[in-house]
């Protein structure tokens, strides 16, 4: 049953090594408690998968997603940056306790001014020896 079910999925999924990772991957959703989208008929989970992608009740791009999701580790996540820099406080305010510190909030553009303001530092007849 398996190579018929193989012949029927090369026209959905044309390279057979894409077609081996999204049947088993599909394969381990189900033997992890995936509901299966065609009757059983006493067959093993990969030919289950591979009669899925071949009765189209999933489709390849659908199941690369998720191939590709679950493979990673590490998702990058776009968020805007907050408006407000808390500002670095003093020794003195270190020393008090987490409920009692209070920061002030300054924009993103009252720090580039800021920083626009500041003059690089004038070199002096000592530093040229």
């Amino acid at each position: 049953m398996a190579r018929v079910t193989v012949e029927d999925c090369i026209d959905k999924v044309e390279n057979r090594f894409e077609l081996v990772l999204l049947a088993s991957h599909r394969a381990r959703m189900i033997a992890s408690g995936s509901s299966i989208l065609v009757p059983r008929d006493n067959d093993k989970n990969p030919v289950v998968a591979l009669r899925e992608i071949a009765e189209e009740k999933l489709t390849p791009e659908d199941l690369k997603e998720e191939l590709i999701h679950s493979l990673q580790k590490h998702v990058e996540v776009d968020e805007p940056e907050p408006d407000t820099v808390p500002l670095l406080t003093s020794p003195s305010q270190a020393a008090t306790p987490d409920s009692e510190i209070q920061f002030d909030r300054m924009s993103e553009e009252d720090l580039l001014r800021g920083l626009d303001g500041l003059v690089p530092p004038t070199e002096s007849a000592d530093d040229e020896d």
